[in-house]
């Protein structure tokens, strides 16, 4: 058995997430781990919300409510989505938890310690009406470049050009809509990234076995330009983790909090301590996760993110990591393998919250079952490019895999033994060549999906998932115990008893991909037994003469075309 401790890229508080956000992150990290828990391994799966920054004080401002209270509803209403989708983490925790806010705090005065901090004065527009700096988010006024006159201070979403506050034509405060802003000195600290970069270019190299997409991104934030640039970590909003040297006070630091992508990867580590604090174990159960020097030695580590999240993970959350290290007897975990994806584009566009653009987490629960969204995703992640969602796509392959390969067979055979033997599984005759040349088959075929499962080749996995599927239809057509019935019963029942425990079968090596469907499985082959097929042989004589099954409702229904047309239409979003 191994320790296995997998995260996954923290979703932000500000929004329902679309179906692109969900299996760049949290699905495959969930396929991960719940493979990983059905070969026997100790699984840690921990996720959050990110709850600081500017977008969480704007969302929550829009929606009229303290910020404090939008955040905690706006969690709750993630957890529910996330447990829709069926995402099995061990907790979903918050990064505005007590615990994040010490373990942040802890790290800020280690890296200090170290040398890996230095006090930056910056020039930042200040609000005299609103009495603090604004941040970028909070101005607005006219593009310079093409007119538009609702321009943010960071980017212009009229002509996309990036931008900085001071580029605005008559910029103003959107809190109170001044205009007397004026630009003043500030005192803000930065991670020294730049005095790590032979070290974390070093660690880079070292990891071979990583996604292209991982290392290519990573190296070019090392090498291009002027190379790695040491970055800010603290920001002027109220709303944030308060900057202090671990348990000590900052001078000059009064008001400010640290930057959200400071603090977001620090929750992984705090989100375990939350879980263990509410067990009421003592902080060595955490630790153990976390610390090299407490027992994690033996703890291999996974992170799954889109690609926009890479250089944080690779270099920004290492580099505190690294930093934090040197000195001192604590040896903190560093991730041994990033599984990155590209993008999920939507037929033939992007996603688009303002123009209601795309499949929301919440809208694809309420119009399918989670197991539907989960297959298509999955078998569709866009590992080596952006892959893109049509509903044409979508109906195709939910109805020839899920309905025509997977349920058919469940439904044919469930009901032939019915109808001929009752519901238990049939005595009589033996496994003869055609059982063992399936059997040899499928060991083939599950060693392979074995491979990749454990490579996190995710499309691949799905492509051999599904050829077990096929190999166990073929053998039905083939075989044609309804024939067979005819004129040899003992021989049809041997036939029988082999597909209704390739049923169980398909139940377990399905499990990580379509829980539901497996769980229905599991439940009408009346077995509890999810004993993984090390020997695909005795898996497919597990349910013995004798053993009572039912005939389960419909598996997966298919997709009509009215249905496909109406959603279609109904998440086509305003187009330009």
């Amino acid at each position: 058995m191994s320790r296995i401790l997998i995260t996954s890229a923290i979703p932000y508080i500000n929004g329902i997430k679309h179906l692109g956000n969900l299996v760049g992150s949290q699905l495959p990290a969930d396929l991960f781990a719940r493979y990983m828990r059905a070969r026997g391994n100790e699984v840690m799966f921990i996720c959050a919300t990110d709850e600081h920054g500017t977008p969480a004080e704007l969302a929550a401002a829009k929606a009229g409510k303290p910020v404090d209270e939008f955040c905690a509803e706006m969690h709750k209403v993630q957890a529910d989505i996330a447990q829709g989708f069926r995402l099995s983490f061990d907790h979903f925790g918050r990064s505005s938890s007590p615990q994040n806010q010490k373990l942040t705090q802890y790290f800020a005065g280690k890296l200090a310690e170290n040398g890996f901090i230095k006090e930056v004065v910056e020039e930042q527009v200040y609000s005299p009406t609103d009495g603090r700096f604004l941040p970028d988010r909070y101005i607005e006024g006219t593009c310079p470049n093409c007119g538009y006159d609702s321009a943010r201070g960071d980017q212009c979403d009229n002509c996309t050009k990036q931008l900085n506050p001071t580029d605005l034509i008559n910029p103003y405060s959107t809190e109170s809509g001044a205009t007397d802003l004026e630009v003043r000195e500030t005192k803000h600290l930065h991670l020294r990234q730049s005095a790590l970069k032979d070290e974390l270019d070093a660690w880079i190299n070292s990891k071979t076995d990583w996604p292209v997409l991982t290392t290519s991104i990573a190296k070019k934030w090392l090498h291009d330009g002027d190379g790695l640039q040491d970055r800010g970590i603290t920001r002027d909003l109220k709303w944030g983790v308060p900057v202090k040297k671990g348990t000590e006070d900052w001078p000059g630091m009064e008001g400010k909090v640290f930057y959200v992508w400071f603090d977001a990867p620090i929750e992984y580590i705090a989100a375990t301590k939350e879980l263990t604090d509410a067990r009421g174990e003592d902080d060595t159960a955490w630790q153990s996760w976390w610390r090299e020097d407490k027992g994690a030695k033996d703890v291999t580590y996974y992170q799954f993110m889109g690609k926009d999240n890479v250089p944080f993970h690779t270099l920004s959350f290492p580099a505190t990591i690294k930093g934090a290290n040197q000195n001192s007897d604590e040896k903190w975990k560093l991730v041994d393998y990033i599984k990155s994806f590209n993008y999920l584009n939507y037929d033939g566009g992007q996603f688009s919250t303002s123009r209601g653009r795309g499949v929301f987490m919440d809208q694809a629960l309420e119009i399918l079952p989670s197991d539907y969204w989960r297959w298509w995703l999955l078998s569709h992640a866009p590992e080596s490019s952006d892959s893109e969602f049509t509903w044409e796509n979508f109906q195709a392959d939910v109805n020839k895999d899920l309905a025509d390969v997977l349920g058919n067979f469940v439904s044919r055979i469930t009901k032939f033994c019915r109808s001929k033997f009752g519901e238990e599984v049939p005595a009589g005759g033996i496994y003869g060549e055609a059982e063992q040349s399936l059997i040899a088959e499928l060991t083939k075929r599950i060693r392979a999906y074995e491979t990749h499962m454990q490579a996190m080749e995710v499309r691949k996995s799905a492509s051999e998932l599904r050829a077990i599927w096929v190999a166990g239809n073929e053998y039905l057509q083939s075989a044609a115990p309804w024939s067979t019935f005819k004129t040899d019963p003992e021989a049809a029942a041997a036939q029988v008893r082999i597909a209704l425990n390739l049923i169980r079968l398909y139940a377990v090596l399905s499990a990580p991909f379509i829980p539901d469907a497996s769980s229905s499985l599991m439940e009408a082959m009346k077995t509890g037994d999810t004993s993984w097929p090390d020997d695909v042989e005795a898996a497919l004589n597990a349910l013995p003469a004798g053993h009572a099954f039912s005939v389960p409702e419909v598996l997966f229904a298919k997709i009509s075309d009215e249905n496909r047309e109406e959603w279609q239409e109904r998440f086509a979003g305003v187009r330009d």
